[in-house]
C-alpha cells in the first residue's frame, strides 16, 4: 500500500506555466468579445479554469494504477455516452456533440474520450512492452481507437475524432512496431483515406471543402476559405508589437471568426504582435519539455505511457490550432490547449495535467 502523497512533489514549475497561459487566455477572451454578444464569456473561463484546477488536484492524488486497472470500464462508459449524443444529444449548428444536464450545463463525451484513450492505450501497450507487436496487437489497438473515433464522426465532429490519433501513433511507436509493419500500415491507411475521401459516406461535403479550402483559400474568398483569410489577415496585422489590447481592426471588427474559441491565437497575435505570439509558443514549448521529462522520470512504464499520451494529444492540439491560423492547415475547429473558450476543453486539460502530476509524485512513494 502507497504512503501518502505529498504535494511537496507536485510539479510547481509546470502548474506555473500552465496558470499562465490561463490567465492570458481570460484576458484574451475578454478582448475578443468586448464588443459582440460573447461578452463575458471571460467570466465563465474562469469558472472553468478554477474548477478545473480542483479537478487536477483530485487527479493529482488518485493512484493511476486504479484508473489503468478500471479502464475498460470507464471505456465502455464513454462509447455508451457516445451513443446517447447521437440519440438524444443536442443539435447545435447541425451536430449532435452535446448532452444537455440539469442546471443547463452541457456535456460533451468526444472530450472525455480523449482522457479514457490515452489511459486505455498506455495499459494495452505496456502489457505487450518486452515483445515484438503482431499484427493480432495492432489491429485490437486500432479497433480499440477507431470506435469512438467513427462515433464522434457520425456526430459529426471532425476535429475531436482527429485528436484521438496522436494516442494511438503514440502508443504504436512506444509499443516497438518495427519499420516493416509500420510501412504497410501507413500505406493501408493512405489508401483507406483516399477511399473515404472518394466515397462521400464519411466526411460531408463542408467537411471535405473545410479540408481543401487552406491550400488556397482565394478561390472562394466569401465562403469555405473566409476564416483562413481573415485569420491571416489579423495575425500580419500585429506586425512585431501589434495593435493593443482591444485595438485588433479584424478582432474587434468582427471580422475574424469565433475569434475566442478557435481563433483565439490569431486575436492575441493581432493585438500583440509577432513578440507575443512567439512567447506564447515558448510557453507551450516549456510545457511540453516538462511533460516529457516527467515521462523519461516515472516509477514504471505505464506511467510513462499516461504522460507521452498527454504530451501527444497537445503538441497535435497545438501544431493543428496555430497551422490552422497561419493558414498551414486545415480548419477542423480542433481548440488550443489553454486559451480557447470551453468547458469541456479546459477540464480535459486539467484533469490530463492532473494525471501527470499523479505520475510524477508517485516517483516518491515507496
Amino acid at each position: 500500500m502507497r504512503r501518502f502523497l505529498s504535494l511537496r512533489d507536485f510539479d510547481w514549475t509546470l502548474l506555473g506555466f500552465v496558470m499562465i497561459l490561463s490567465v492570458i487566455s481570460v484576458l484574451e477572451i475578454y478582448s475578443a468579445t468586448l464588443h459582440t454578444k460573447f461578452h463575458g464569456f471571460q467570466k465563465m473561463q474562469i469558472l472553468w479554469i478554477v474548477g478545473g484546477l480542483t479537478a487536477m488536484f483530485v487527479m493529482s492524488v488518485i493512484d493511476y494504477h486504479k484508473l489503468l486497472n478500471a479502464i475498460y470500464w470507464f471505456y465502455a462508459f464513454c462509447l455508451l455516452s457516445l451513443v446517447a449524443v447521437l440519440a438524444v444529444g443536442t443539435r447545435v449548428m447541425g451536430g449532435k456533440r452535446w448532452i444537455r444536464l440539469p442546471g443547463g450545463i452541457h456535456f460533451q463525451p468526444s472530450e472525455w474520450v480523449k482522457l479514457v484513450l490515452i489511459v486505455l492505450v498506455a495499459r494495452y501497450f505496456a502489457n505487450l512492452a518486452g515483445r515484438g507487436l503482431t499484427w493480432n496487437d495492432i489491429l485490437k489497438a486500432i479497433a480499440l481507437v477507431a470506435v469512438p473515433m467513427l462515433l464522434v464522426l457520425k456526430q459529426p465532429d471532425l476535429g475531436t475524432a482527429l485528436t484521438y490519433s496522436p494516442v494511438l501513433l503514440l502508443g504504436l511507436f512506444l509499443g516497438g512496431i518495427d519499420l516493416k509493419k509500420g510501412s504497410v500500415l501507413l500505406l493501408v491507411l493512405l489508401l483507406g483515406a483516399g477511399v473515404v475521401w472518394k466515397s462521400g459516406k464519411v466526411l460531408k461535403p463542408y467537411q471535405k471543402a473545410r479540408l481543401t479550402s487552406f491550400i488556397n483559400p482565394d478561390d472562394d474568398p466569401r465562403g469555405t476559405g473566409y476564416q483562413i483569410r481573415q485569420s491571416l489577415i489579423a495575425v500580419g496585422d500585429g506586425g512585431v508589437f501589434g495593435r493593443g489590447a482591444n485595438r485588433g481592426t479584424q478582432t474587434q471588427g468582427d471580422f475574424l471568426p469565433i475569434p475566442y474559441t478557435d481563433f483565439i491565437f490569431a486575436a492575441f497575435s493581432e493585438e500583440h504582435g509577432f513578440v507575443g505570439a512567439v512567447l506564447v509558443l515558448l510557453i507551450y514549448f516549456l510545457i511540453l519539455m516538462r511533460l516529457i521529462q516527467n515521462a523519461q522520470t516515472a516509477a514504471d512504464l505505464p506511467g510513462s505511457f499516461l504522460v507521452m499520451g498527454v504530451a501527444a494529444v497537445l503538441i497535435f492540439q497545438i501544431a493543428v490550432n496555430v497551422g490552422m491560423v497561419l493558414g498551414l492547415m486545415p480548419v477542423t475547429g480542433i481548440p488550443l490547449p489553454l486559451m480557447s473558450y470551453g468547458g469541456s476543453s479546459v477540464l480535459f486539460t486539467f484533469l490530463a495535467l492532473g494525471m501527470v502530476m499523479n505520475v510524477r509524485m508517485s516517483r516518491f512513494v515507496n
